[in-house]
């Protein structure tokens, strides 16, 4: 027989594992956004379900509850990938708008990544955006602006500073850092990035510069994929795949690359918070709407330090870093006696939180963030400025204008085709 204080004792546990067990399916949003157990899976919206944004639904920790495209059918085909119960959408506001959305990855085209990164940072949402991190100079400045206003994580997708092996470098970017670091190397540094020292520059996303007028396809909003993008015919070319090979929406290999070489070169380097002061060009004059090609970009910093992209890669014998003091070349090979030996001995870089869940829960800046993204991404906007106009700028990397140069700063705010606006 159960006494009443056994029997007082037992209701209790039975009513505490109720009110629990009713907290655990309580939805987050009607908690609060500032409720997040380290236990819980994040939920996430995909806008631009066509290419990246479909190859990073599966994601560990998360569950994709809404995917938006302006393609109906790259939206029927990630439907059926995501499963039952996700919802879709046309617009992407519509998406950022859903309260059970934790995270919004963006998987657009760049010339959509600053007006969606500001609108999902006004929703309350942290952001995940894929590289490069905004099409223009200004629009970074803004996504920076919101995302620190409203208090969100933000990451960009290109993770070589801080895993990975980089490239043909036979190694992470941490013992690069740490070369840097140690003086080894000696100072001011080189930067060489051509298919030489193991990067290859992607010289087939160029435009094509006489396109035929083509009838939309059926399936496809075309004005909605144009959004802040001037108003240009259709042709196919322009739209998905190719798309990088225009000015209006990418900027063709520099583009679609620069930011997975740029952003561990301004780690390394220290440059987290400023920008060259200088962009030198070497290219045929580029067409209006169709990008080209380039033999070489230089930036310079103002320590003396240099980035040089060599579209040509002439140099077999050309370093990937190289300092007074000696040279890194790809592999990790070095002319430095003993070098792992010694880097071994050598202090770690500073730690970084490399896993954006964690930094979605506990509120920490992730690695790669909307700061550090938008340095490494404003040297990429600064070539391809330079390389549209066909000559050398200086740039004031406080300021973050070009000196003496109308026609320069005119491409670092371009206007937007209406309604559009940040």
């Amino acid at each position: 027989m159960i006494s009443k204080k056994q029997d007082s004792r037992r209701r209790f546990l039975q009513n505490s594992a109720a009110i629990l067990a009713g907290f655990t399916i309580v939805p987050r949003h009607v908690l609060g956004r500032g409720f997040i157990a380290p236990s819980d899976q994040l939920t996430k919206g995909i806008i631009g379900v066509g290419g990246m944004g479909r190859g990073h639904i599966p994601y560990a920790g998360t569950r994709v509850v809404a995917i938006c495209d302006v393609d109906k059918i790259h939206l029927s085909e990630a439907a059926k990938i995501v499963g039952g119960g996700v919802k879709t959408f046309h617009d992407h506001r519509e998406l950022i708008a859903l309260p059970e959305v934790d995270i919004v990855h963006i998987a657009t085209p760049p010339h959509w990544h600053g007006i969606m990164s500001i609108d999902a940072a006004k929703a309350g949402k942290d952001i995940w955006c894929e590289k490069p991190m905004t099409r223009t100079i200004g629009e970074g400045k803004k996504v920076m602006e919101a995302v620190a206003q409203y208090k969100r994580m933000f990451r960009l997708n290109t993770w070589f500073r801080f895993t990975d092996v980089f490239y043909d470098m036979n190694s992470t970017v941490r013992p690069i850092k740490k070369l840097v670091e140690s003086g080894l190397l000696g100072w001011p540094l080189t930067v060489t990035v051509s298919k030489t020292t193991g990067f290859d520059w992607k010289f087939y996303w160029v435009g094509k510069t006489k396109l035929e007028s083509m009838p939309v396809p059926a399936e496809l909003d075309y004005d909605r994929w144009l959004g802040p993008a001037p108003y240009k015919p259709y042709n196919p070319h322009r739209v998905h795949q190719t798309f990088r090979g225009y000015w209006d929406y990418d900027g063709g290999g520099l583009g679609d690359m620069g930011q997975h070489y740029i952003d561990p070169i301004q780690y390394f380097l220290g440059k987290d918070d400023t920008s060259p002061i200088l962009v030198e060009v070497d290219a045929e004059q580029q067409h209006p709407d169709a990008v080209g090609t380039f033999r070489k970009i230089t930036f310079t910093y103002e320590d003396g330090c240099k980035i040089i992209l060599d579209g040509e890669a002439r140099d077999p014998n050309a370093a990937y870093l190289e300092g007074p003091k000696g040279k890194l070349y790809a592999g990790f090979r070095s002319d430095i006696p003993n070098l792992k030996e010694k880097l071994a001995l050598m202090p770690d870089p500073a730690p970084q939180v490399t896993d954006f869940l964690e930094s979605v829960k506990y509120r920490s800046t992730f690695a790669l963030n909307e700061q550090n993204g938008f340095r490494s991404c404003t040297v990429i906007n600064m070539g391809k400025i330079a390389l549209q106009l066909g000559r050398s700028l200086h740039f004031d990397p406080v300021n973050q204008v070009f000196i003496g140069d109308d026609e320069a700063n005119y491409l670092i705010n371009p206007p937007m085709r209406g309604p559009w606006q940040i």
